[in-house]
């Protein structure tokens, strides 16, 4: 894998957001390494902000998701603030854990919210990574254990759960993070530095950003940007609409080198993720995500002209893993490097300018359809090739 970048927040840093109160390093609270390597497509050099303007942001997926996550519950949009965290507010939780680490014990605290009547509660996997021990706040001040039931690495989402809700805790519904669009008016709610049941409000900043998963080489697709005020402690907790939904799950900040406090840019795991992932998780402990293998970054002019594609916009190829189902299929990487313009770009990859007949604008494009299958899936890819189209169908496979 090509790990030729600058970091993908424009050379700052992300922060996750479990709030660790001894050693930060044990739940992974520090300043991600730059690079960024996407779910079953890797990027090369030179990182690129998503385009919020893709022609994909306004598509369906296409694949049918579940419906998950309190689903069941009628939604009554609040006619104010006050209202609707009267009403979100006993589905959130605050989280502490307990870690095991070079002879001593260390503890963490993060937040989370209900996702069904059996006790499952959403939250990140930086929150719970290792922990020996969880500990459930409800709103009401009641506690429980909790146990580890899955959590996924690369989407940053686990799920725990405890016996039994206390009375008047209830799930959260889960919306459609598809549908959330930039200015939307949101909360987040939490447990930042230990303050339990917080909220802060803000707007969508963006949508369809890029995020560094934390544990793997692999990135989270279509994430939220919000100014809502998170912080360390956030992790885990919804990032909820003005109906009630939670249209994402509060991961990640920008911050300065050797800040922690939010600048207000904060990210949120989008909520479609969540449909897709929490029910394995609940399942069989863990998600398989898909995988092409390939690396590579958006075709800029300069190496669309180097390639014999002039004016066209879509995803360079520039590695393809051996042994991968992008090698099986056929698919090309670079081969060489030319200088157009006094910038020397890489040549001889193929250029992706569509997927199943939908064009692309951007890797980001080709990382969010990859994302959103399943292995054994088969795409067909429109795929520029010294200026000659072809069709090339991949079949998805597992993650090595």
């Amino acid at each position: 894998m090509d790990n030729r970048r600058t970091s993908l927040i424009f050379g700052m840093g992300c922060l996750l957001l479990a709030l660790i109160v001894i050693v930060p390093l044990a739940l992974g609270a520090a300043l991600l390494r730059s690079g960024n390597l996407f779910p079953g497509v890797a990027q090369g050099p030179q990182a690129q902000p998503a385009n919020p303007q893709s022609p994909l942001q306004a598509q369906p997926n296409p694949q049918q998701l579940p419906e998950t996550g309190g689903s069941n519950l009628p939604l009554q949009a609040p006619d104010n603030l006050p209202e609707l965290y009267q009403q979100v507010n006993p589905g959130v939780v605050s989280i502490g854990v307990s870690v095991s680490q070079g002879g001593q014990q260390d503890f963490g605290e993060g937040s989370g919210f209900v996702y069904d009547q059996n006790g499952y509660i959403v939250t990140n996997n930086h929150v719970v990574n290792g922990a020996t021990s969880v500990v459930v706040s409800f709103y009401n001040g009641t506690e429980a254990q909790a146990r580890v039931v899955g959590a996924d690495p690369n989407g940053d989402l686990a799920i725990i759960q405890v016996d039994g809700l206390p009375e008047g805790v209830h799930p959260l519904p889960i919306g459609d993070s598809d549908q959330v669009l930039v200015g939307e008016e949101v909360v987040a709610i939490g447990n930042p530095f230990s303050l339990g049941s917080s909220m802060t409000a803000g707007i969508v900043s963006a949508v369809g950003r890029t995020i560094p998963s934390g544990f793997t080489e692999f990135s989270i697709p279509k994430a939220i940007q919000t100014d809502a005020a998170i912080n360390p402690g956030n992790s885990g907790g919804p990032l909820v609409n003005m109906a009630g939904e939670v249209i994402g799950v509060n991961a990640q900040i920008q911050t300065t080198q050797g800040a922690n406090g939010n600048i207000g840019i904060g990210f949120a795991i989008p909520s479609n993720l969540l449909k897709l992932v929490a029910p394995a998780l609940i399942e069989r402990g863990s998600y398989q995500w898909p995988w092409v293998g390939v690396s590579g970054i958006q075709a800029s002019a300069e190496i669309a002209e180097a390639n014999g594609a002039g004016g066209v916009r879509g995803a360079y190829i520039d590695e393809v893993v051996p042994g991968s189902p992008a090698e099986r299929a056929g698919l090309q990487g670079s081969s060489g490097e030319t200088q157009i313009d006094g910038i020397i770009v890489p040549s001889g990859g193929d250029i992706v300018t569509a997927i199943d007949g939908q064009p692309i604008d951007d890797f980001d494009d080709l990382l969010s359809v990859v994302a959103f299958r399943q292995p054994g899936d088969q795409i067909t890819l429109t795929v520029l090739r010294s200026g000659e189209e072809m069709q090339v169908q991949v079949t998805l496979e597992p993650r090595p």
